[in-house]
């Protein structure tokens, strides 16, 4: 039992929190997750746009909001997950990725699911070594061809400049993928995120995930803890 948290009904969805900087892998995660215990991922830019299309009030609320230029209100944020949450295929759980960003988002969000016998099961932080980011963020590049994607160390084509996939010799890279840019957004990640993780890990709802590990061993560890909050 997470301290100060009731016990969910049985029946309640598994609510996972992924918690990571750019690039340390969190839509990678979210998929395998999705495809092997059917769990829904389910960021703050697709519900916004699911609701609006939907047309729901609170999808609604949220379109004239944002054709007027302004920030969706985090209780109109918390009206559209309510309304997502009661879809049918969300009844495995949910994977939330940029929900929470704060802790008073952390504790409205739990009022909303203690309303519907949920809870958070566990807040995963993808722990990543900020200097390692940076060097595979910027050395990140594509072919602007066919999109095939490469690294100045661990992916290199094997003739330079020259696309393995279709031979293409334009090469792009990201304008915020430069190792000055990247290494500014660590650091407000850290700063952004530093208070959820100790609200999580104060209620005894928080997993570490070292992400510098190979893919294969993060979604192992991953599968871990989602056995443990699906059973």
């Amino acid at each position: 039992m997470m301290d100060g948290q009731t016990h969910p009904a049985p029946d309640a969805p598994a609510v996972v929190i992924l918690l990571g900087p750019p690039g340390a892998g969190k839509g990678t995660q979210a998929r395998l997750l999705e495809k092997r215990f059917g769990l829904v991922q389910l960021s703050t830019g697709d519900l916004l746009r699911d609701a609006v299309a939907r047309g729901t009030e609170a999808g609604q609320a949220a379109k004239a909001v944002m054709d007027a230029g302004g920030l969706v209100s985090d209780e109109i944020v918390l009206a559209i997950l309510t309304d997502r949450l009661g879809q049918p295929d969300v009844t495995r759980g949910v994977i939330l990725d940029g929900f929470p960003r704060t802790t008073g988002q952390a504790r409205a969000l739990d009022d909303l699911l203690t309303a519907r016998a949920a809870r958070v099961d566990t807040a995963i932080s993808l722990e990543v070594d900020d200097a390692a980011m940076v060097d595979r963020i910027s050395g990140r590049f594509t072919c602007k061809d066919c999109g095939e994607g490469y690294h100045d160390r661990f992916k290199p084509t094997k003739a330079e400049g020259v696309c393995d996939a279709c031979g293409g010799t334009e090469m792009v890279r990201r304008a915020d993928d430069r190792p000055e840019t990247v290494a500014a957004r660590l650091e407000a990640y850290h700063a952004q995120t530093a208070p959820l993780v100790a609200y999580y890990e104060a209620r005894g709802a928080l997993d570490r995930v070292d992400a510098m590990q190979d893919i294969a061993e993060v979604s192992r560890q991953m599968a871990r803890i989602a056995e443990r909050v699906t059973a």
